[in-house]
């Protein structure tokens, strides 16, 4: 007897037959066999290297009798023309693109016509590498949803070996789409066989300011490609143009598990993959958990690829598909329960939840399958699964504050094309005069971070700036901005936003309305804490090189170090379209630590330090509309010198923890409480303060000062209250 390979919560062991000699009386040598494997507690895998790898692909899971758990369900999923092998894509460069609004290169050749590539420029290029050198017999291209002014006209299309020297394929003039979205082939006078390609646009249909196009395929001169049998269920790189997420990649790391098929049935059609061999013991405290990602396949409104979800077989023979079992949100975990509730997302990461435990405690986990089951066809379906994992859900215990229940990434996977609230995790007190927060792109006034859109090339989020910010909403801009970003760098740090930047996990990231504080992947841990017209920040680092480095948005704004006494003073004109009546910011700061080394130009600069046994150093930085003297009194009111980072936080904390206790709800879930009070945190960081304590009594900088002595709100909306202005 041998057992299955079991994927375990570390490597996959092999359990073979174990035999034991027992010397009886005659001295006989008896084979006992080996005891089964004993079932783990957890699994987890997000398909990465490092990860248990599916035992199946593209395999249909088998009832007793041996019969396939499928219908109507084949694996003829595809796009485009005919030979199509785009999705053999492995990288595309271009000569330039619109990260901004997601109009990016990836979106050539994700397939969907719905998203687009745009350069703000009438001539560019596009490179294209395949897996292969594969055999190429024509191309086709798909106008963009807008402005067939911004078409391209005239074009060549190149081939390389080695993506250097380059060979004139076909080339175009005078072509004109008859429509958006209209799909165009072009045949080749020879075929072509190369890795890499090269699209060239030397003339657009008239715009002076962009060039777009929707999607380029590549296609060999296959008119009919075999149909497999079954759903596809596989390993790969991940979607591609998600407006919330890197494309090319899982939720988390490089890869993914694709599903994809074709829904040849009118009526209903279904099939349950299997993915993992697993044997996992399930207790009370049980929970499954997911991300998924369902995409709209050539824009089809019928969202079939939401009938899907993650199901378990068990070793009795049950499935968790006919338990019961709900997601975080009360619906049910089957593919038509989820497909039935709206609640996924397509072309975006979707998480997904249940407490497993409260319908299958005592059974063990035999196969993690994939299962698409939807009640109406014919249809295409597409999409990606990651992150699997059945773990131990730790005991819900109420926290002591209610300010732990916010979190201020709450809506932050958002983009321009895509919006869940238009924020940003705001540190600050209630009705704070600023704002202090991570930055994930410094150069910009509008999306200042974004929660997984900008991941880097390690599909990781990446931080250039811990910034003073006024920002109403991306669409009004920031104003009166400051930046500073801690340095390991062992000489004189790149004050560049992108040399500088540090990447890091969300798990290590704590972003709470008192309190922001994230840990490196290179082991610099930030933290900071605010108070009304000033913040602490306290940096430290994994060894003995420590720097703070000083940059604003744009050159609107001026910096002086003073070596001397480790100090700073600066200030800020920095202001979008949308805040025309900003006046000037204020800034003074000061440090802990002894400063070694620093310069400045401008408005970059930075300071060295020693760090000290513990290499930590602690800044305190103030603001003021009035002048950098009502800065440094204002940070000395608010917190000065003996003033410990500990206590400015439990001061902050206790300022949110009274405002949100004016709502109390009783019998809510974790997830209800951190909803209820993530959105009453946003609520009360407005009106903002714009009043300033000067010798005891408040005074206010322009253009609040004329109403506050007239008692009238201002064009801006300025309130008052108890003589202190609110903007």
């Amino acid at each position: 007897m041998q057992y299955r390979v079991r994927h375990r919560w570390g490597p996959a062991v092999v359990m073979t037959t174990a035999f034991a000699l027992a010397v009886g009386s005659q001295g006989a040598a008896v084979a006992l066999p080996g005891a089964p494997a004993k079932a783990d507690r957890e699994f987890a895998s997000s398909f990465e290297a490092d990860d248990p790898v599916p035992d199946w692909t593209d395999t249909v899971d088998t009832d007793r009798d041996g019969g396939k758990r499928a219908s109507g369900v084949d694996g003829g999923y595809s796009t485009g023309i005919p030979g199509n092998v785009t999705e053999n894509v492995t990288g595309v460069r271009a000569s330039a693109e619109n990260t901004g609004g997601r109009e990016v290169k990836e979106n050539l050749v994700d397939n969907e016509p719905a998203t687009k590539w745009l350069t703000f420029a009438p001539t560019g290029w596009v490179e294209f590498d395949l897996d292969a050198p594969t055999k190429i017999a024509k191309y086709a291209l798909t106008s963009a949803n807008d402005h067939d002014e911004r078409d391209p006209l005239d074009w060549t299309l190149k081939g390389s070996a080695d993506g250097e020297t380059w060979q004139t394929l076909d080339t175009r003039s005078g072509e004109h789409f008859d429509g958006r979205f209209q799909t165009r082939t072009y045949e080749l006078a020879e075929t072509a066989e190369f890795q890499h390609f090269r699209l060239e646009i030397t003339k657009n249909n008239g715009a002076g300011d962009a060039l777009q196009l929707a999607d380029v395929q590549l296609a060999t001169s296959d008119t009919e490609v075999p149909t497999p049998e079954d759903m596809l269920s596989f390993v790969d790189e991940g979607p591609v143009g998600s407006p919330t997420a890197k494309a090319n990649a899982g939720f988390t790391g490089k890869q993914a598990l694709r599903y994809a098929g074709r829904h040849t049935a009118d009526g209903r059609a279904y099939s349950y993959n299997k993915v993992f061999d697993v044997n996992v013991k399930v207790d009370r405290r049980s929970e499954l958990s997911y991300k998924i990602f369902p995409s709209m396949a050539d824009g089809d409104l019928d969202y079939d690829a939401t009938n899907v979800s993650v199901d378990l077989a068990f070793t009795d023979g049950t499935y968790l598909s006919d338990l019961r079992a709900t997601d975080q949100h009360g619906f049910p975990l089957t593919p038509r329960g989820q497909g039935d509730a709206k609640i996924l997302y397509v072309n975006q990461w979707n998480s997904v939840k249940s407490g497993i435990g409260s319908v299958a405690a005592g059974k063990t986990v035999d196969r993690i399958l994939l299962a698409y089951d939807s009640p109406k066809g014919p249809a295409k379906f597409r999409g990606w699964l990651d992150d699997v994992a059945i773990q131990r859900a730790a005991p819900e215990r109420p926290k002591a504050h209610l300010s732990d229940y916010a979190l201020t990434t709450r809506g932050t996977n958002s983009s321009g094309s895509f919006s869940r609230g238009n924020n940003f995790p705001a540190t600050a007190v209630p009705h704070g005069f600023n704002f202090w927060t991570p930055v994930t792109n410094a150069g910009s006034l509008s999306w200042i971070y974004e929660y997984a859109s900008g991941n880097n090339d390690d599909n990781l989020p990446t931080v250039q700036a811990f910034s003073a910010s006024h920002e109403p909403s991306p669409w009004m801009g920031d104003r009166q901005t400051f930046q500073v970003m801690p340095s390991a760098a062992s000489g004189t740090p790149d004050t560049g936003p992108d040399a500088r930047e540090l990447a890091f996990r969300h798990e290590n990231e704590t972003a709470r309305p008192y309190y922001y504080g994230v840990r490196f992947e290179n082991g610099v841990k930030a933290e900071m804490t605010p108070t009304d017209h000033a913040a602490m920040m306290r940096f430290t680092y994994p060894g003995d090189d420590a720097s703070v480095i000083f940059d604003n948005v744009n050159d609107q704004a001026g910096l002086t170090l003073d070596k001397e006494n480790g100090t700073f003073t600066g200030y800020s004109d920095v202001r979008s379209g949308g805040s025309a009546g900003a006046t000037r910011l204020f800034v003074y700061g000061e440090f802990d630590s002894r400063v070694t080394g620093g310069d400045s130009s401008g408005v970059k600069g930075h300071l060295r330090f020693d760090a000290g046994r513990d290499h930590s150093v602690t800044m305190r930085i103030a603001t003021s509309l009035i002048s950098v003297d009502q800065a440094k009194d204002n940070l000395r009111q608010e917190i000065p010198k003996r003033a410990s980072f500990d206590k400015v936080k439990r001061d902050a904390q206790k300022q949110w923890d009274r405002i949100l206790g004016k709502v109390e709800v009783e019998g809510a879930t974790q997830d209800q409480l951190t909803t209820l009070y993530s959105g009453l945190y946003r609520l009360y960081l407005y009106p903002n303060a714009g009043h300033e304590k000067v010798d005891g009594t408040y005074k206010y900088a322009s253009p609040f000062s004329k109403a506050v002595k007239e008692n009238t709100p201002t064009e801006t909306g300025a309130k008052i209250v108890d003589g202190k202005v609110y903007v």
